[in-house]
Order: structure tokens, then C-alpha cells, then sequence
């Protein structure tokens, strides 16, 4: 059991009501060096507390999980359209109970600065991704090595400083062409092997945008006061429309497997069981894609394996992040806190975690000029009986004086 942290807020906090602009898409399929982990550092002065909010230590059921599908399309007001997010991130990794780890991720909370000067985008820009590898790490490996020439060179990327309609549509349509070069890379690398493959699961902030990416079992989870709402689909042969595809294509699903061996219908790579290129084939690695407005109600996005998923829901692993964030405000601890869970509840599988901390540019100075109020220590000590003596005769002698 872990005890509720004790919250004190000397000021209240302008909360607006939440309103989201939502497309969902991706049934119908249409040289930058190695990449590490480049985030901004954890400054406690960022964490930021919302005194009406409670901490929950119950673990959800996955039904709990809002569908971004239930989301309606509504009118974006601008307050919220003024919202732009500060973004902190963490990840943590771990082997499990496996010989080998097949998993790979990018974190980069500062994608402008990164790419520099050759390319434009929103000056408020991230990119993050999970590659979770099967038959081997020869294609988590190769796709995380060139992901940044998949995704911002090869594929077109859009160029410009503000994030409206048609610069979005164009980045929906790189990022689509990224992953399906990627897939094709796999194929004519010799070094991969043809039986190795990976799904992949990308989250692009461009401003106040979030559109995620997903070929495969990865899942991105989006808190939005408290509520998990997932931000991807997990493709599996157990879902309906994915079957259904599968088998219009002349695919099978056996024992939940596609074609008895795949426990995923979308992945790049697995060329050994793809069709020749240009022909449909029953697994493919076309992404879906969700994308959002994010709005002050919005806390946090874990993007993780299916590691993770396989053991926990989605509103769980929001309630762990939820607390850990109000309790020391560091997105790593909070991934590794997932990690640590997954493993209690006796996952089988690899794990990769990437948790992104928002916060507003407004809290965020706020919190550096305001260092929060430290609660004063009090200072304690015992007396023996004939010091006690002494001093109830000093303070009579005062009295009487007096």
C-alpha cells in the first residue's frame, strides 16, 4: 500500500473545461546519424500540483479506459487553441524474464533543436517511438538506427513554423511514408534477417498537436484529468476488423496467432511471411493514426511495449504515473515504477516504457521564479527530572519577580 502524499496549494489554479478535436484514420493503406535519448533534465520546480484532484490507489479495470473514439468532435476555443505544452520525459527499459531484449525507443523532447537548421517545424516540437522487436532485434534495432532519415528526410517531412491544417495533413502523410519505407527497407538490407520483425508506435508534439502512429501491440495512453484515454489501437487477430482484413486477404488467424505464427497483424519487417512487394498482403505495416488537441487538463502520455499491456490496463498504469507525478514529479521514476509493476504482476515479455510529463509554458515559469513552500521542521528534545525541577523554579523566580 502507498500512503497519499499531502497536498498544500496556497493558490487556486484556473481549470478549463476540456474540448478535444479528434481524427481517427489508417484502415485503408496508401543520412541523420544513431539516435539517443536527448530530453530535458528533471527539475522539481516543474511539477505542478492541482489541489482538486485526488489520488487514487485502486487499480481500474481496462474497461475504465475511455476510447478516443468517444470523443466528440467539437469547436476548439481560444483559450485552449493558447495552451502550448512543456514537455518532460523519462523512459526506463528492462529484459524481463526473456534471454534476450528485443526493444528499442527514441525520446526526443526538443525536436527543433535536434534536427537544427535543415528543417522547420512548430518551435514546441517532440518525437518519441517504441519499437518492439520479434524473431530476433535485427529490425527494432535497424528502424530506431534510421529512424530520423526515415521520418524526416526520406519521407518529405513538412516545413513550417505553425501547425495548421495543411501542414498536419502532410505530416500525417510523411509519417505514413516513413513507416512504410522503413518496411521496405527491412526487405533489401541483407544484414536483417527476413524472419525478424518489429512493430513500431510513434508520438509526434508539434505545438498543441498530438498525433500518434501504430503498426502493431504498442499502446499510447493519454491522462486527461485523471482518465486513461488510449491513443492507439492494439492490431491483434482477436479484433474483428482486423480478421477481417486478414482473411479477405487470404490470411488465417489460428489460436489467436495470424497464420498460427504472428501474435500481430501490422509490423514492418517479417518479410518471410509478406507477399511479394506491391501485392496485399494479410500483414502489413500500414499505421493507424489518432490524433488530438491537448488542452490543461491533460497530464501525461506513457507510451509502452506490449510488455506492459499484457498485465495491466491502461487506467492502472495512468493511476501509478498519476501518483508517482504528484508524489516527486520525475517522469523516469514514474516509467520505472510501470516496469517494476509489470514485472510484480508477472509480465513474460520485454519492457519499454516512455512516460511525457505536459505542463504549460505559464506553469512552467511559474514554478522556476516560485520555488514551492517548504513545510517547517520542528525541533525536538527531552529533559531529565531534575532539569525539569530547575526550570519550573527559574520560571517561578520570573514570576515572582515580575
Amino acid at each position: 500500500m502507498v500512503a497519499e502524499a499531502k497536498i498544500i496549494c496556497h493558490q487556486s489554479i484556473p481549470v478549463l473545461d476540456v474540448q478535444y478535436r479528434c481524427i481517427v484514420k489508417g484502415n485503408n493503406p496508401q543520412k541523420i546519424e544513431d539516435i539517443v535519448d536527448v530530453s530535458t533534465p528533471y527539475s522539481p520546480a516543474f511539477h505542478q500540483i492541482r489541489a482538486s484532484d485526488s489520488v487514487s490507489t485502486d487499480i481500474a479495470r481496462s474497461e475504465d479506459a475511455r476510447s478516443l473514439d468517444s470523443i466528440p468532435d467539437v469547436k476548439i476555443d481560444s483559450a485552449i487553441l493558447q495552451f502550448v505544452p512543456t514537455l518532460r520525459s523519462g523512459s526506463f527499459v528492462d529484459i524481463g524474464p526473456r534471454r534476450s531484449m528485443e526493444d528499442e525507443h527514441i525520446r526526443i523532447d526538443d525536436l527543433p533543436t535536434h534536427l537544427g537548421s535543415l528543417f522547420q517545424c512548430p518551435k514546441h516540437s517532440a518525437f518519441y517511438g517504441v519499437f518492439d522487436g520479434h524473431g530476433g532485434s535485427d529490425a527494432a534495432t535497424y528502424v530506431k538506427k534510421n529512424a530520423m532519415k526515415f521520418f524526416f528526410k526520406d519521407a518529405g517531412f513538412p516545413q513550417a513554423s505553425e501547425d495548421d491544417d495543411v501542414f498536419l495533413e502532410e505530416v500525417e502523410k510523411s509519417v505514413r511514408k516513413a513507416f512504410l519505407l522503413a518496411d521496405l527497407a527491412l526487405a533489401d538490407d541483407r544484414t536483417v534477417s527476413s524472419s525478424s520483425g518489429t512493430t513500431a508506435l510513434t508520438a509526434l508534439i508539434l505545438g498543441r498537436l498530438l498525433l500518434v502512429a501504430n503498426a502493431g501491440d504498442c499502446r499510447a495512453v493519454l491522462c486527461r484529468g485523471g482518465v486513461a484515454i488510449e491513443m492507439s489501437q492494439d492490431h491483434r487477430p482477436i479484433h474483428a476488423s482486423e480478421r477481417r482484413r486478414v482473411e479477405e486477404l487470404g490470411g488465417y488467424i489460428d489460436d489467436g496467432y495470424l497464420n498460427g505464427v504472428l501474435a500481430v497483424t501490422r509490423a514492418l519487417g517479417d518479410w518471410d511471411m509478406k507477399f511479394p512487394r506491391g501485392s496485399p498482403s494479410p500483414l502489413i505495416a500500414e499505421p493507424e493514426f489518432r490524433q488530438i488537441i491537448l488542452t490543461e487538463d491533460d497530464e501525461f502520455l506513457i507510451i509502452g511495449c506490449d510488455g506492459i499491456w499484457d498485465v495491466m490496463s491502461s487506467q492502472h498504469a495512468v493511476s501509478i504515473v498519476r501518483r508517482g507525478l504528484r508524489r516527486h514529479g520525475d517522469p523516469e521514476q514514474c516509467a520505472r515504477d510501470l516496469v517494476m509493476e509489470a514485472l510484480r504482476l508477472n509480465t513474460f515479455d520485454n519492457l519499454t516504457v516512455i512516460v511525457v510529463a505536459f505542463s504549460s509554458l505559464d506553469n512552467h515559469i511559474q514554478g522556476e521564479s516560485t520555488p514551492p513552500r517548504q513545510q517547517q521542521k520542528l525541533r525536538y528534545c527531552s529533559l531529565s527530572a531534575e532539569a525539569l525541577c530547575s526550570l519550573k523554579r527559574l520560571l517561578d523566580g520570573n514570576d515572582s519577580g515580575n
